[in-house]
């Protein structure tokens, strides 16, 4: 495993991130898989020399923090481990149990470092912008969270590089945290980060870590093959892909892997993990194969021709991701 900076910052992160979504209460999605189901995930990721982990307070509504907390303080040291976790999205039926507002920030790291079991994060980010608190209450609110040692860093998730680059701008002019990271939409079947937020990153020393870098499962099967419990129940995923160029470029992923003998998610996973910029894909993992997949995608080289072709049937979409 190889270990790189998150952005300009001096975290040191494995080249993977396991993402903990897929941990917590099948009572929340129906593929989430309960604490026992989960222990040889993250046991299996550590052995393989992930050291960074990224859940959210949203999922399965704070279980998956609870989880991934007891888990990994059973398996690894603190101080061996990176952990992120996010704050933004619906918790609740209060109005304020929501968003980027001071109050819901501030309530909401005490809250995560009690199911996490532990004094501080590594990593926290506000997991989408609300579209109401001014950007400045929010920045603000994230610079006290780390001054009161309850995180070390700062990061963000899916806006517009506009949006983005204001709050680098009123985060240096105020003396405020950075952002460190940016945690993306980026795949081989959406691409759209590749205009401006992925130059902006690069230009600014911001780490970039991209969810669903598989696209939600569409690009580790081949065209035709039957559904996961998961793509079946996924109605966030059709707000994210179905363009026509979509089956043409999972048939050429399906294509490459025969040719190289290698699983699609490996040729999948490869291709964001050479792409300018990119720190740490965020992977899930509910089956084995899946962290056998990413780890092997580490050692795939895939030569230019063989980008080219992957990439060539893409055409510009409509953005998505970030709401």
């Amino acid at each position: 495993m190889d270990y790189v900076q998150l952005g300009r910052s001096g975290l040191k992160v494995s080249r993977l991130c396991l993402g903990c979504m897929t941990y917590g209460s099948p009572d929340w999605r129906s593929w989430v898989l309960d604490e026992a189901a989960s222990r040889d995930f993250l046991k299996k990721a550590l052995d393989a020399g992930i050291n960074f982990f990224d859940t959210a307070n949203f999922y399965s509504l704070g279980e998956s923090e609870r989880i991934t907390g007891r888990l990994l303080q059973e398996f690894a040291r603190r101080d061996e481990i990176v952990l992120a976790t996010k704050v933004g999205l619906v918790m609740g039926d209060s109005p304020n149990a929501r968003g980027v507002s001071r109050k819901h920030i501030m309530e909401s790291i005490d809250a995560s470092l009690r199911r996490l079991g532990t004094d501080y994060v590594d990593l926290y980010q506000i997991h989408r912008l609300d579209g109401i608190t001014p950007l400045e209450e929010t920045l603000e609110a994230l610079d006290d969270v780390v001054r009161a040692g309850k995180a070390l860093y700062v990061g963000a998730s899916s806006m517009w590089t506009w949006q983005f680059m204001k709050a680098l701008n009123l985060q240096e002019r105020n003396g405020w945290a950075r952002f460190v990271s940016m945690q993306n939409h980026y795949n081989l079947l959406y691409r759209e980060e590749e205009r401006e937020m992925l130059p902006a990153c690069r230009a600014e020393g911001v780490g970039v870590i991209p969810w669903s870098p598989l696209a939600r499962g569409r690009l580790t099967k081949a065209p035709g093959a039957g559904e996961t419990e998961r793509r079946r129940t996924d109605d966030v995923a059709e707000n994210h892909y179905g363009a026509p160029h979509d089956e043409e470029i999972a048939r050429r992923v399906h294509e490459v892997a025969g040719r190289l003998g290698v699983k699609e998610a490996q040729v999948a996973l490869a291709w964001v993990l050479s792409r300018p910029g990119v720190t740490a894909p965020i992977v899930g993992a509910s089956k084995p194969h899946h962290l056998d997949d990413a780890v092997a995608a580490l050692e795939l080289v895939l030569d230019e021709e063989t980008m080219a072709y992957l990439e060539a049937p893409y055409a510009p979409r409509a953005v998505s991701g970030h709401s």
